[in-house]
């Protein structure tokens, strides 16, 4: 257990001296930052200090078990030393909480009202904690889950993972070349919006919510502040972009092929459901084409890719689109990326569960076996991914359920809870929809929202498997 208090004081101090350099670039919002970074800089560095000599001596006993509790508790420490500057800033530690939980998960969801008008080191702090929490789950996603074979997992990393990090030595390296990716699309997407008119501040900032697929704005408008079609098409395109696995950017440079079973998926299932609401939009809405296609599929890859911006109200458009948004809502992006939800991966793996189940009752006789990327699928994977979308729908009732029991209508409730358990951000409605916000909610609720965005990020099992007795007797065996 050494080695958990290790890593946690190392990313306590590492956030530390990240809110320390943000306060001294930013001189508006420096004593909040600086005090705060000092803080954690100094309790964190205190930790990996009292427990080095010990985590080296338990090394060797370490096993993939003790992941489980390093990754939960990695993530909680993460929250709280994001949420130090807010909380010095003024926001309650509740709030403060939410909203650090909120950057680190990459969710998007918001409790702070006047970003307009928010000093430019608190913005920045934002955007810095999705960033740091994107590139964080893309290497938590490509090395820790597929080796503790949560929810299927497991065949992402014998699909791509383990083949290639051999072809690059070792898992370290292919680590790295994952940040290298992540980095270099930033600054390409960070130029784009520099080349689109906005500020050298807006680009920066809103290119690590872009690929983080974070969703956090400068601006209380989100995205819809900038009135520029090319900008809305850049982050459109980015946010694609990060929520493609980075293994398949790799793939695509180390050996130069683009097949991809869930990529493919992902980009179809785009497809079709922009189109479908685009011919909604014309036809109902009277909307321009080009205008419809552009705010059509810059809203429906913010939602599927789990982003959170959003450039128009789009729950005006009528009770079909809301209804398609929230069901887009659990989508997800690709395993491996930074985006949350279910993951495209476990929705085609179910689908051909599913399709093998209806050949079996019209050919009772037949040996059907599911497939995915040409191979068939392995029991254990299979077992994983229904395990997986069970304990997902069962996380999401009962916390719909404990929205409404504190007094949240049905829709806030039940798009609240879906939109924090998939880590997308806005909900539906007019509290906590695309022009609203989360402030108004009670601290029972946002408490409430925080633990389903935790849970959400860590892939439910990660979180839930602690409070298994049986766990316990294994990790301290």
């Amino acid at each position: 257990m050494s080695f958990v208090y290790l890593v946690n004081g190392a990313v306590l101090a590492f956030l530390g001296a990240l809110s320390v350099l943000v306060g001294w670039v930013f001189p508006d919002s420096a004593k909040d930052l600086l005090s705060a970074g000092l803080l954690s800089a100094v309790v964190g560095g205190s930790i990996v200090v009292a427990s080095m000599a010990q985590a080296r001596a338990d090394a060797k006993s370490m096993r993939a078990i003790h992941g489980f509790i390093m990754t939960s508790t990695v993530w909680l420490t993460a929250a709280s030393a994001g949420a130090l500057p807010l909380y010095f800033f003024g926001l309650s530690w509740t709030d403060a909480f939410f909203e650090a939980m909120s950057g680190i998960t990459t969710t998007g969801s918001t409790v702070m009202t006047g970003l307009d008008s928010t000093p430019k080191g608190i913005l920045f702090w934002r955007c810095l904690l999705q960033g740091v929490g994107g590139i964080g789950f893309v290497v938590l996603g490509i090395a820790l889950l597929p080796m503790m074979r949560i929810g299927g997992m497991q065949l992402f990393r014998t699909e791509s993972s383990d083949k290639d990090a051999k072809e690059l030595n070792s898992a370290t390296k292919f680590a790295l070349a994952s940040l290298y990716i992540y980095v270099a699309l930033t600054a390409v997407c960070t130029a784009l919006f520099l080349a689109g008119g906005m500020s050298i501040f807006d680009a920066t900032t809103l290119a690590m919510a872009t690929l983080s697929t974070g969703g956090f704005a400068n601006s209380d408008s989100s995205f819809a502040i900038f009135t520029n079609p090319f900008l809305h098409w850049v982050c459109t395109v980015f946010m694609v972009l990060g929520a493609m696995p980075f293994v398949y950017f790799l793939r695509i440079w180390t050996k130069g092929t683009f097949r991809s079973e869930q990529v493919s998926a992902f980009l179809i299932g785009l497809a079709f459901v922009i189109a479908a609401l685009v011919v909604w939009v014309v036809s109902s809405r009277q909307l321009e084409f080009w205008d419809a296609l552009r705010l059509v599929s810059f809203n429906v890859v913010s939602v599927v890719t789990t982003t959170g911006f959003a450039s128009v109200d789009y729950t005006q458009w009528g009770p079909f689109v809301v209804t398609v948004f929230v069901v887009i809502t659990a989508i997800g992006g690709c395993t491996g990326s930074t985006a949350g939800g279910a993951k495209i991966m476990r929705w085609v793996i179910i689908s051909r569960a599913i399709r093998a189940q209806i050949s079996r009752v019209h050919s009772p006789h037949a040996v059907i076996i599911p497939q995915y990327e040409g191979k068939p699928i392995a029991p254990d994977v299979m077992d994983g991914v229904i395990a997986f979308m069970t304990m997902y729908l069962v996380t999401f009732a009962v916390l719909a359920m404990a929205l409404g029991f504190v007094g949240l209508d049905f829709q806030t409730a039940v798009s609240g809870a879906i939109t924090a358990l998939a880590n997308v951000g806005p909900g539906v409605g007019p509290i906590i929809g695309p022009v609203g916000n989360f402030q108004p909610l009670p601290d029972s609720a946002t408490n409430m929202l925080s633990l389903g965005m935790y849970v959400g990020r860590l892939e439910l099992m990660t979180v839930f498997v602690l409070f298994t007795p049986a766990y316990w007797r294994e990790a301290l065996h």
